[in-house]
């Protein structure tokens, strides 16, 4: 994938969460119905006083004026008054969107950073056509068809479309490889790369499994599936936590698919209505084709649409855990239309319902700050004090064992999790933003014998020298980030931590990454000390 995953996502400060989900999958069209819905061409052509007031700008107004721009902020501002999810998505970042959500992209299959000026492979993707080519992690992509790109500054976007092509399209890199002063040029065909919404699926112990979904694009089902299954079959699962923390949502079918697998036959999952669309009723198939006892989910402030649809399905029927904070309270159903510009309206048609009648959408039209509403959950204690939250809606509901559930503003967890944010001061946020590139470079001269040769051996018995810790922070001088000795000695522990990881993440991939991570994130103890006890929900 080309982009610049640190793959810490997991402890992502809450206002980059925030901005997540406010980006490209929170309004991503939810239902797929058998037929596509079309949009008369007198809507899509406009005729009428909008279009009549453009002409006559482009024609006659006394300045130049950029009519596409033009266009772009009136259409804009007429779905603000709609509400937050109903957006207009112009040509150019259709496409985007529609790669990120079919779950692939073409491409040369790489994963990079962006290390002082100059493109460092992180690593090729496994079985794409960079790793075919022979270009290997740490190296050095100087030049991109005969176009020079190290300390050029040129802009990630940039570089993303240089590498991205049609399937069988070829594309030359020019690499600088360790200590070599010449370079080696490589001549890619570009093919189909995969966009995982699967981070990672592993064993915490003998009985449970843990499965991280980052999204919901249309290959979800089958990547959970595929993470499922060897722990299942081979490796004696028997209960299962599945984080979709920071999950802004995507497909409603693929959320129900998963859903079948913990669901017996016929139990009523989600159904949506809206005024000209009709109730629509989702229900488990039948097919679990394993035997999953307990189970936990977690969830935050940055899990919202698909993932607060699994979570209240759960919920409701009193199926598992919900553990974690409150979740991000959108409950509304986009369909998107295509536009004859080439772009795309994803319009608000439904609102969407847990088993139990309840809608978790919050509040929008008397919320001028809609998109803040992170911010202020943190500034008014709600992260850290679960007394502090709000019921938007007073409305009371019943879970299948009678518990008292509300709606609107979200899914309220079952047991919460405060966000700890002792260690997440200003040098914190400062200094970790160049952890990655840190350890991209440190890891060209470390002796790898002392990770040892497996994963489980490197979580289990590697630490993080102190020697390490302060390497980083020199290297944060270099980048102009003062040493702040008293904040450093707060966070210290969990840069050792993020260091760890990332190491782990460079020699054995993403399941050293959450092995390392999930050693001491408190909401995955908990859960998994709620599957051992093997109790049910607790009644209220």
């Amino acid at each position: 994938m080309e982009n610049q995953n640190t793959g810490s996502q997991i402890r992502l400060p809450l206002l980059l969460a925030v901005a997540l989900v406010l980006g490209i999958f929170i309004g991503q069209r939810l239902p797929r119905y058998d037929q596509d819905i079309v949009v008369s061409r007198s809507v899509i052509s406009g005729t009428g006083a909008i279009d009549e007031i453009l002409r006559y700008v482009q024609s006659k107004y006394v300045d130049t004026v950029d009519m596409e721009e033009l266009r772009t902020e009136s259409i804009d501002h007429l779905l603000s008054k709609l509400d937050p999810h109903s957006v207009y998505i112009t040509p150019d970042e259709l496409k985007a969107v529609e790669d990120e959500m079919s779950g692939e992209f073409e491409g040369v299959g790489i994963e990079f950073l962006m290390v002082d000026d100059t493109m460092q492979v992180v690593t090729p993707l496994a079985g794409g056509p960079s790793e075919a080519a022979g270009i290997l992690a740490g190296d050095k992509i100087v030049s991109i068809n005969d176009t020079t790109i190290a300390g050029a500054k040129i802009d990630n976007g940039l570089i993303y479309k240089k590498l991205r092509g049609k399937k069988g399209s070829h594309v030359k890199l020019g690499i600088l490889r360790g200590i070599e002063k010449e370079q080696r040029y490589f001549d890619i065909t570009r093919d189909i790369i995969p966009v995982h919404s699967v981070d990672v699926a592993y064993m915490l112990d003998a009985k449970n499994g843990y499965i991280k979904i980052n999204r919901f694009t249309d290959r979800t089902y089958q990547e959970f599936m595929e993470g499922l299954r060897p722990l299942a079959e081979e490796k004696g699962l028997q209960n299962l936590i599945i984080d979709l923390r920071g999950n802004p949502g995507g497909y409603l079918e693929e959320a129900t698919e998963i859903l079948s697998q913990i669901f017996p036959e016929g139990k009523l999952l989600v159904y949506t209505k809206g005024r000209t669309e009709k109730v629509r009723e989702y229900k488990s198939n039948g097919r679990a084709r394993f035997n999953i006892q307990n189970v936990a989910l977690l969830i935050d402030e940055g899990s919202a649409s698909a993932s607060e649809i699994m979570a209240g399905a759960v919920q409701d029927w009193d199926r598992g855990w919900i553990v974690g904070r409150r979740s991000y309270g959108k409950g509304l159903v986009q369909e998107q239309y295509p536009l004859s510009n080439g772009g795309g309206l994803r319009l608000t048609i439904a609102r969407y319902y847990t088993p139990s009648g309840r809608c978790i959408q919050r509040d929008y039209k008397n919320d001028d700050d809609y998109a803040h509403e992170g911010e202020r959950r943190l500034q008014n204690g709600e992260l850290s004090d679960p007394s502090k939250a709000m019921i938007e809606d007073s409305t009371k509901y019943y879970t299948g064992f009678g518990r008292i559930v509300y709606g609107g503003g979200g899914v309220s967890p079952d047991v919460f999790i405060p966000l700890d944010t002792t260690y997440n001061n200003e040098y914190f946020v400062k200094l970790r933003q160049q952890l990655a590139q840190f350890v991209t470079r440190w890891m060209e001269n470390a002796d790898h014998k002392q990770f040892g040769s497996d994963a489980t051996n490197f979580v289990q018995t590697w630490t993080v020298p102190e020697s390490l810790l302060n390497e980083l922070v020199a290297y944060g001088e270099k980048q102009g980030i003062k040493k702040n000795a008293a904040q450093l000695f707060d966070c210290q522990q969990e840069l050792k931590t993020l260091l760890k990881a990332r190491i782990g993440k460079n020699l054995f991939g993403n399941e050293a990454l959450y092995m390392v991570l999930n050693d001491d994130d408190p909401a995955v103890e908990k859960a998994l000390d709620l599957l051992k006890a093997g109790k049910q929900v607790a009644r209220k």
